[in-house]
């Protein structure tokens, strides 16, 4: 990757960054996430892995060493969520410490460890402990990686930057659901573990992010880096103060946690990032994707579950496609409230099938309106409430506290991740699925009055602004209401 690399023949002679470009180059900004959004593709190949793999390992007639119960396969798919909260929260703060380059390639170690675990598995403990380290470095990757984007990226393209997070993880997704569709239990761990080592070769030779090497008062390091993500020719002078000035403000290191954390800006930010992956989790999301197969059969659908699994896939992959289209042009709060307004009206859809269905009615009638609603229910939480809040912790938390705190916003979303999925039966004995999906459609419908008067817009906005608007210093702007 010799193009992240900054000759010094390229710097000018003055030093001072003067007489360039006022407009970056874009091309290494794609390139440079591209790479690091590698790991993220692996990340999802991770959490697609079940899928094909658990009916495999229940299968008592395959020829594998050793087969699972269903207990033993939902536990090796909790324990993936378990052991992300427990990567996520020290995230940050390795992140502060190595910084977010050297992090996010050590994090590749942990998946190419789970998947070796899961080749040579002869057991299930072996396949828990797999799982556990595979959630470790996901939940870590969750955490640095939106980080990393966020602080390399223009303003004007940073929104499309950071919806790559999402893309690349429903990609990865993809990945295992189609391999798995045709390969075997070791065909598909095998595929899977060479996606960390092409992040590796595409990753190593990245710049480290400016915002970081400022903090670590290291302003040359800082300028070749920016000279390397925007362009040879490029006048880091303005951006450069503006992140200094942003990091001033902040007291830099030596402002406590608890310090920062009085501050207006510092408050609502973090209410914005937590009260974001609230509303992701608490969609039902998972649950729409898990249910997604046994939907489209109970409404008389003939398509193999294989090929329903990859439809929903697909289906997440070109929706997320279209919010990187729209992000940067049409803002961000809007692609939240119109997310949060179809997915109310798909899962009421959803509920008053399931309703019917549930009392004895004929609902064969209506046997594709569920199929429509889980696609558009996906298509439009892709859009929006997918990409978003992972991308929006990157822009609003603080500089001084944004490792911390990015970390404890994904310890928070795998918690509810993990709490959604195993609590569904509960929901569903005491609810009904009727009961269960109108509660969801219900959490949708706070999560659009959330997003309507609490989340401001950052769309186009540098980070420093941001910061501004948080912290009332540019009412004029504000969108909280």
């Amino acid at each position: 990757m010799e193009l992240f690399k900054v000759e010094e023949a390229m710097l000018p002679q003055n030093g001072d960054g003067s007489g360039g470009n006022a407009e970056g180059a874009k091309m290494p900004q794609y390139l440079v996430t591209l790479a690091a959004t590698m790991l993220v593709f692996s990340g999802g190949a991770v959490i697609g892995w079940s899928a094909p793999a658990l009916p495999m390992l229940e299968n008592t007639n395959s020829t594998l060493p050793f087969h699972t119960t269903p207990d033993e396969s939902s536990w090796i798919g909790a324990l993936l969520a378990i052991g992300a909260l427990i990567g996520a929260f020290p995230a940050g703060s390795l992140a502060d410490m190595l910084g977010r380059k050297m992090s996010i390639l050590v994090l590749s170690a942990p998946l190419l460890l789970s998947w070796g675990v899961i080749f040579f598995a002869g057991s299930a403990m072996m396949l828990y402990a797999a799982r556990l380290i595979a959630g470790i470095g996901l939940g870590a990757i969750c955490t640095i990686v939106p980080m990393y984007i966020a602080e390399i990226a223009e303003d004007s393209i940073r929104g499309t930057l950071c919806s790559s997070f999402q893309l690349m993880l429903c990609c990865g997704i993809l990945f295992t659901y189609t391999v798995g569709a045709g390969a075997t239990y070791y065909q598909i761990a095998a595929a899977c573990s060479v996606l960390p080592v092409i992040f590796i070769v595409a990753f190593f030779r990245a710049p480290e992010t400016p915002v970081f090497l400022l903090k670590m008062d290291r302003r040359t390091q800082a300028e070749k880096s920016l000279r390397a993500l925007r362009g040879s020719q490029y006048n880091t002078t303005k951006e450069l103060h503006a992140l200094e000035n942003e990091l001033n403000k902040q007291g830099k290191v030596q402002t406590s946690f608890m310090q920062a954390l009085s501050r207006r800006e510092a408050k609502l930010a973090i209410t914005i990032s937590l009260g974001m992956m609230f509303c992701q989790q608490l969609s039902g999301i998972n649950i729409v994707i898990f249910y997604a197969s046994k939907i489209f059969k109970d409404s008389g659908s003939t398509l193999p579950a294989e090929l329903c699994t990859i439809l929903v896939g697909l289906a997440q992959v070109v929706s997320t496609l279209v919010s990187m289209v729209l992000i940067d042009r049409a803002g961000r709060k809007i692609l939240l409230q119109i997310s949060a307004a179809s997915m109310a009206v798909c899962l009421s859809i959803l509920g008053y099938y399931f309703l019917k269905k549930d009392r004895g009615d004929d609902v064969s009638s209506i046997g594709l309106v569920p199929v429509a609603a889980v696609i558009i229910y996906i298509l439009l939480f892709a859009i929006g409430f997918g990409p978003i809040p992972w991308m929006m912790s990157g822009e609003v938390l603080p500089a001084d506290i944004k490792g911390v705190c990015t970390g404890i916003a994904v310890s928070l979303n795998w918690t509810l991740a993990f709490i959604v999925t195993k609590t569904f039966k509960m929901l569903t004995d005491n609810l009904g699925n009727a009961g269960t999906y109108f509660l969801f459609a219900g959490i949708c419908v706070a999560a659009l009055l959330f997003s309507t008067f609490v989340v401001i817009e950052t769309k186009g906005k540098s980070l420093q602004e941001v910061q501004d608007e948080l912290a009332g210093r540019n009412t004029k702007r504000s969108n909280v209401v």
